[in-house]
């Protein structure tokens, strides 16, 4: 793989600034925040006199734990711009949810925000190892969803060549990441084994391609996904993360040359970790729930809001600011099973340890009698006879009930069997009976 670390002058100053002076900035512009949104936003202004808190309460950035928590549900109960700090007029675009499970939740962004935006997802670009002049095949989702337009600007931004393919049609990504030679691919993990899959049934090698990154987020992926990917590829893979509610992609990013979790932009995002019972906030390195205030947001500022991610926050390493571990999965992704919590993220890393199997998965749910049963819907490798299905799916079930603690049925089907995504994967079916 080549070598993208950056070069002397390439970082921008708060990148490298001192903690102290990352912290006098973070304390200026929550205040600035608290005060916006509590001066132009009736929820939060209902809310912070309910906790009996103050924007002027706040002299120090540990003040933050005195202020309520925002939840995914306060978006959908203030359905379309109840939660806007500025006049309709001054919203330059608007993103949204799909809605399928309910409500959909709507943000939005002024001029000034989209800058920032741009500014932020540059910088986790250049984080990943891409410079001017590069050329960005960006298979994430255009439209209402903001992973698509989100990474375009900040390529344009950073002065990338963007080839806004989006998802879907696996067959001509790759046809225009091999003609157009691209340099990075922005795509979702789950996503990006399709698209291998797809040099196999071309006959091309993707060792061969002109991929120096692929740069994935939307989903949780392990470690052991990455190694395949990079494997296959020849290239580096590294991980973006973030969430519509909070700005879109950007908020956080891995740094190529050590790709040891995610540097959180703090200079904009203002990261806690919860407990997710209490609420309580927990000291750096103790593993939670990912909470983000908006320190510079205009249209739609954001205070305290509950990600469900769970996650641990780590000293800076390749830039001064602190690392997220990447996620571990999300507390309302998490699967109880027979009193033992399960993550899809355990599964996979289970997965990709029995070579004789592909890395596509899927979890079913059922309950045939009064107990619950996992099916671990799974795909024998490429070339492999139906003999080695049998020994396949023993030794997952044995590696997962082994590293895991949970007895599961694998179904080992023939290769393109399991469902494929063209953005977020569905990890879990969920086929129980409701309860009454």
């Amino acid at each position: 793989m080549k070598d993208l670390s950056p070069k002397q002058g390439d970082l921008e100053h708060i990148e490298t600034a001192s903690r102290d002076e990352i912290a006098s900035v973070q304390l200026q512009r929550m205040k600035w925040s608290l005060r916006h949104a509590y001066d132009n936003v009736p929820f939060y202004k209902r809310a912070f006199d309910e906790a009996g808190v103050h924007p002027d309460d706040l002299t120090s950035l540990a003040d933050l734990a005195k202020f309520p928590f925002t939840v995914k549900q306060d978006l959908r109960d203030h359905y379309p711009f109840g939660l806007f700090a500025v006049p309709r007029e001054q919203i330059a675009r608007i993103h949204a949810s799909s809605g399928t499970t309910g409500q959909p939740t709507v943000v939005g962004y002024t001029k000034n925000d989209l800058e920032m935006w741009n500014d932020v997802v540059a910088r986790s670009l250049r984080a990943s190892g891409l410079r001017s002049g590069d050329v960005l095949h960006n298979a994430y989702g255009y439209g209402l969803f903001t992973g698509g337009l989100g990474i375009h600007g900040g390529a344009e931004k950073l002065g990338l060549t963007v080839v806004p393919v989006s998802g879907g049609m696996t067959q001509r990504q790759v046809r225009l990441i091999e003609d157009f030679q691209a340099d990075g691919m922005t795509v979702t993990p789950s996503y990006a084994l399709s698209i291998l899959d797809e040099y196999a049934k071309q006959g091309r090698d993707p060792r061969e391609s002109p991929l120096k990154v692929g740069i994935f987020g939307a989903e949780p992926w392990t470690n052991a996904m990455r190694k395949e990917i990079e494997d296959a590829f020849d290239m580096h893979a590294v991980d973006i993360y973030g969430l519509s509610e909070v700005i879109g992609p950007g908020v956080a990013n891995e740094c190529v040359e050590t790709k040891d979790g995610l540097h959180i932009w703090e200079d904009h995002f203002y990261p806690e970790i919860i407990d997710p019972e209490t609420g309580e906030v927990l000291p750096d390195g103790e593993l939670g729930e990912l909470v983000f205030t908006s320190l510079t947001k205009e249209a739609f500022p954001i205070i305290r809001y509950r990600t469900r991610d769970l996650t641990r926050l780590l000293p800076g390493t390749a830039r001064s600011m602190r690392r997220m571990e990447k996620v571990t999965g999300r507390s309302d992704d998490m699967i109880i099973l027979r009193g033992v919590n399960v993550f899809p993220t355990q599964i996979e890393e289970q997965l990709m340890d029995v070579p004789a199997l592909a890395p596509h998965f899927q979890i079913e749910l059922s309950r045939p009698d009064r107990m619950d049963l996992m099916t671990v819907h799974v795909e024998l490798a490429e070339g492999l006879s139906a003999d080695a299905r049998d020994a396949a799916a023993k030794s997952l079930s044995g590696k997962v009930k082994s590293n895991v603690g949970i007895s599961v049925k694998v179904n080992v089907t023939e290769p393109g069997q399991v469902a494929r995504s063209e953005g977020k994967a569905v990890r879990i079916v969920d086929n129980r009976p409701k309860e009454s």
